[in-house]
């Protein structure tokens, strides 16, 4: 049995749901998911002026969790931008 999900702090609730490359129809785009705990990292680390430590902190999670989605987000942001692929911003 797998361990349960610590409840994590998240802040920023965005407007908008899809970021695509333009001039090219949403349905013919495949997309990559970003969650709300994934963006949240990013808006925490990339915006924010503080640590992975401090950041983590403010999220409720161990800096080690922090790592791993903030890398996990980097990954999946740069296959986006490199693949021409459209960003969906998951509110799971």
């Amino acid at each position: 049995m797998s361990r349960p999900i610590k409840p994590r702090k998240i802040i920023f609730n965005p407007r908008v749901t899809y970021f695509k490359p333009r001039a090219i129809p949403l349905s013919t785009l495949k997309e990559v998911k970003l969650t709300t705990d994934e963006l949240e990292t990013i808006r925490l680390h990339d915006l924010g002026d503080c640590n992975q430590a401090k950041c983590a902190e403010k999220m409720n999670i161990s800096p080690s969790t922090f790592q791993r989605i903030l890398t996990l987000a980097h990954k999946k942001i740069a296959e986006a931008l490199t693949r021409g692929k459209a960003i969906k911003l998951d509110n799971n």
